[in-house]
């Protein structure tokens, strides 16, 4: 009987191992890859609007995971660094969507009132602020830190992924210098060329998910 329950014991404790793993591997694989089709999202914008990918065809679209309370987050913010880049993508009729994946509880969670009101206090110029609590998107991209950026061409292809810039550090005198990785693929873009750098390591705070459901 002993042996019986011990064995029905280790193989459960198999079953749950296989669970654990299978999971782990859904989230270790996101469908994001470079030169594939963008994954498709459903998100509810800071206005309690549902937005998805598809309404943005055949536009250049921006993707920024972001924590407000991330330092390397504020080292962008603070210097008007991501405010400006906003504006000066929309410029050229690029669609930013900042992409807010904190959990109710984890640090960085915002409602549409707050996004909107960080939004304003920042003089921020996102086309939209996705709130992404169940970290759906986060999941389906892979984002891992704050900032995160993504960069979809009109084809709704996926053409860079990676680090904002060059200068993996949440001190603002890093700024000095950087290379900025959105600007190089952005232009590279505009000018009917591939992504030289389509892919970089990104750095600052770690995306907190949600639980899968």
């Amino acid at each position: 009987m002993k042996a019986n329950l011990t064995r029905q014991t280790f193989i459960a404790g198999l079953a749950i191992a296989g669970f654990s793993l299978a999971a782990g591997s859904a989230l270790a694989q996101p469908a994001a890859k470079i030169g594939a089709p963008a994954p498709a999202f459903e998100a509810v914008d800071a206005d309690g609007k549902p937005r998805q990918l598809s309404e943005f065809a055949g536009k250049t679209v921006i993707l920024e995971w972001t924590n407000h309370d991330c330092p390397y987050v504020r080292k962008h913010y603070n210097s008007a660094t991501m405010q400006n880049l906003q504006k000066d993508m929309a410029k050229d009729g690029v669609v930013w969507l900042s992409v807010v994946s904190s959990p109710v509880g984890e640090q960085g969670h915002v409602d549409g009132a707050k996004a909107k009101e960080l939004t304003a206090s920042r003089d921020a110029a996102p086309a939209a602020v996705l709130l992404d609590p169940n970290s759906r998107m986060a999941r389906a991209y892979g984002a891992t830190t704050t900032p995160h950026m993504y960069v979809i061409d009109q084809k709704g292809t996926l053409a860079y992924m990676g680090a904002i810039d060059d200068k993996p550090s949440a001190s603002a005198s890093s700024l000095n210098g950087a290379k900025s990785y959105v600007r190089q693929a952005m232009a590279e873009i505009k000018a009917g060329k591939p992504v030289s750098e389509a892919s970089t390591k990104a750095y600052g705070c770690a995306v907190k998910y949600a639980p899968l459901s």
